[in-house]
């Protein structure tokens, strides 16, 4: 009697399984969809948060709590990312992937039990937004990277298009996810997190297996200061370059805020000089010799900064002047916002993956390029419909941005990971979450004040003729048409009512007229009154949002052709059996930048080479 050995069966968290490349899929996608749900769920929930700790976000004096509950979790992320990559790079990506659930989880249990209030209670939250941040940067950094590994090159646009299309519409689901849970109670907005995170925790642990080649090596840690105090620096200043300084509407001009952006541009550039020159550096710069991943790069924070800008413009746009106009009170404008964005998000969905799938077969090149344009043309679209728009046609034009932008996204990213060498994938990774988070936080500052440039000059003599008209004494409609238009502009973005907040405190509106009282504090006094000075902000802020889209397509179609997995010539990494993905037409520069990677390796071949040569050379005398 004979028996069949049969083959043992393999479990479906086994690495070497045939469909483990979904479980790393599924997994990374849960945890870069929970970690950009976070950078913007507090955004719409703000109002129900600070007064849920009983503390007045439009008070002077509070104005930084605001700032750093909006900043710091994008900022630290967009800090610290790149270096987690290094780290996934020389530890393990799966290991410092799955420490980023733990702390992520962990910051969200802290933040839904703070137990202070007022100025108290706001720190402990911004403090736990900076931790969980961290754990975010970890996911960020290396989730890409996993997905590298896990997918080979003619599915690996598909990939990593649903990994990317999840980390940018999540910041869109952000925005109707705290809207609801915000009405709710404003804990829940960080509850929610507690249970999806304990669950990516325990998946990634059990799930998720080191398939990828490492890069050991010591850490950079000048490298890694450098970075950290450069780009906080320049993000910090650019942050505060939002509030006024003296006469002017934007802090510009403040030493403060211009020794900030020049002493992070100075330490960035050290950085730079001092990474050329490590022997182990953070990331190895010499990559950006490599045209595909630095035009891949380039347009990718470009088109990240246009995105946050059109995402922030037209929230405010919706909660401060047309819903209003449409009957919406101003306590419901977030929620509702977020609702009538749903054809932006949707867009995302849909041509996310499929661009990755079609990447794939035709290359990366004419979709990215034609994403951007298409993101281009949007944003002119905007500027010419009337402020009070028909709704159908609103939301054709943000389903077709957020399809260009859909387009973009993942054959860009599949671009930069296809065009590193295996052993870097972590840090490439790293620098691409530090482009897509560093543009997030650039476009608050960048928008915010450009819209500012374009109310300051006509929204102070539109408010005094308006309070005027409603019998508001000219001394005091003077002193309200003098305030900062950022001070409106805040307002209308946490859906206060921004009539009620600038007179509410003074008293003067119990002084009115009934009527008058009423007509300043309804629903359409302030969105009438603000509708052109907006319209003239939106004017510049949407051509610097469409001519950042020209630009990044300039650039990508300067990054070369199609890509596609290609050897490159033996190098000391290609010995050790390390896989090189490289574009043809850039063969050359990408062997430059891989061969530094490689300089020790180089180094101590040369020398035994030598000292073969001159063994030979003795036998031969």
């Amino acid at each position: 009697m004979s028996t069949t050995a049969s083959a043992p069966s393999r479990g479906l968290f086994d690495k070497d399984h045939p469909h483990y490349k979904w479980v790393a899929l599924s997994n990374t996608t849960l945890g870069m969809l929970m970690a950009t749900i976070n950078s913007s769920i507090v955004l719409i929930s703000l109002p129900a948060i600070f007064n849920g700790i009983k503390l007045n976000a439009l008070d002077p004096g509070n104005t930084s709590y605001l700032l750093w509950m909006l900043m710091g979790f994008m900022l630290v992320t967009a800090v610290l990312v790149v270096g987690f990559g290094r780290l996934g790079d020389m530890y393990g990506r799966v290991k410092i992937y799955n420490a980023g659930f733990v702390l992520f989880t962990i910051g969200a249990i802290a933040l839904s039990l703070d137990p202070f209030m007022e100025g108290a209670g706001a720190l402990w939250l911004i403090l736990w937004r900076v931790f969980q941040g961290i754990g975010a940067a970890m996911l960020f950094a290396n989730s890409t990277a996993i997905l590298t590994d896990a997918f080979p090159a003619e599915r690996r646009g598909m990939a990593l298009g649903i990994n990317q299309i999840a980390a940018i519409a999540g910041s869109f689901i952000g925005l109707i996810l705290g809207g609801l849970l915000a009405v709710i109670d404003w804990r829940a907005v960080f509850i929610v997190s507690v249970p999806l995170g304990i669950l990516g925790t325990i998946w990634s642990y059990k799930s998720l297996h080191e398939v990828g080649d490492r890069n050991p090596g010591s850490l950079d840690i000048p490298g890694n200061l450098l970075f950290l105090l450069g780009l906080t620096s320049l993000l910090t200043g650019i942050t505060y370059g939002i509030q006024p300084y003296g006469d002017d509407a934007t802090g510009w001009l403040n030493p403060w805020v211009l020794g900030s952006i020049i002493g992070g541009i100075v330490l960035l550039g050290v950085f730079v000089a001092v990474e050329l020159r490590s022997r182990a550096p953070m990331f190895q710069l010499r990559l950006f010799q490599s045209r595909p991943f630095a035009m891949a790069n380039l347009a990718g924070i470009l088109a990240s900064v246009g995105r946050g800008g059109l995402q922030f413009m037209l929230i405010i746009w919706l909660q401060g002047i047309w819903l209003p106009l449409h009957g919406f009170s101003y306590e419901d404008t977030p929620l509702w916002a977020g609702i009538y964005l749903l054809p932006l998000t949707v867009g995302f969905l849909i041509s996310g993956p499929v661009s990755g799938i079609l990447s794939d077969r035709w290359g990366a090149r004419g979709l990215a390029t034609t994403g951007l344009l298409l993101t281009a043309a949007t944003f002119v679209a905007l500027l010419l419909i009337p402020v009070d728009f028909a709704y159908p046609v609103f939301a054709v034009i943000t389903f077709l941005n957020g399809v260009g932008s859909g387009m973009f996204g993942a054959p860009n990213r599949a671009t930069i990971m296809g065009s590193v060498p295996a052993n870097q994938r972590g840090s490439a990774s790293g620098m691409a979450g530090t482009v897509l988070n560093a543009g997030s936080s650039l476009s608050i500052g960048i928008f915010f004040s450009l819209m500012v440039a374009g109310l300051a000059g006509s929204l102070p003599q539109a408010l005094r003729s308006g309070l005027t008209a409603h019998s508001v004494p000219a001394r005091a409609a003077d002193a309200v048409a003098n305030i900062p238009p950022v001070g409106s502009l805040f307002a209308a973005f946490l859906g206060y009512n921004p009539i009620e907040t600038l007179l509410g405190p003074t008293g003067l509106l119990k002084s009115l007229p009934a009527a008058d009282s009423a007509a300043l504090t309804g629903k359409e006094f302030f969105p009438n009154l603000i509708a052109g000075p907006f319209h003239d902000g939106l004017v510049i802020v949407f051509i610097a949002a469409a001519a950042m889209s020209v630009i990044g397509a300039v650039a990508t179609l300067a990054g070369g052709g199609k890509l596609r997995a290609e050897p490159v010539a033996a190098t000391a990494g290609e010995a050790r059996g390390e896989a090189v993905l490289a574009q043809a037409d850039d063969a050359i520069a990408y062997r430059v930048a891989l061969a530094h990677a490689e300089h020790a390796d180089r180094a101590e071949s040369a020398a035994a080479s030598h000292d073969t040569s001159s063994t030979e050379a003795d036998r031969a005398r």
